[in-house]
């Protein structure tokens, strides 16, 4: 089990930036893939973007391709998430998440551990 926790939300106005951090501890970090999901009030919990182990293998939701980055430093046993260019319908609970196995697939069920999330608002 890999314990994690998000930092880095706030309000930020639209065309704004911010970038999330994913701390974690437990599991080896290395070796796991990790990804970030996110989830508006009244809505499930939508997949954003996953990146694998060694970090040369990224995976990006439509609704956030070339507007935001994924990364991680193995080193520092954290992963990061820089938000640019961000809109209104950007804003939700953003969760970081690592990874049953392999790379797998963008379903939150092949993510088995979850941080506690970070609340991300976007005001036009």
């Amino acid at each position: 089990q890999v314990h994690l926790v998000e930092s880095g939300g706030g309000l930020v106005q639209a065309g704004g930036s911010l970038r999330l951090s994913c701390a974690a501890s437990g599991r080896p970090f290395s070796v796991v893939t990790m990804g970030w999901f996110r989830q508006a009030p009244g809505k499930g919990r939508e997949f954003v973007a996953r990146i694998n182990w060694s970090g040369h293998l990224t995976d990006y939701a439509d609704s956030v391709k070339g507007r935001f980055t994924i990364s991680r430093d193995n080193a520092k046993n954290t992963m990061y998430l820089q938000m640019n260019s961000l809109k209104p319908e950007d804003t939700a609970v953003y969760y970081c998440a690592a990874g049953r196995g392999d790379w797998g697939t963008r379903s939150w069920l092949d993510f088995g551990s979850w941080g506690q999330g970070t609340q991300v608002t976007v005001s036009s």
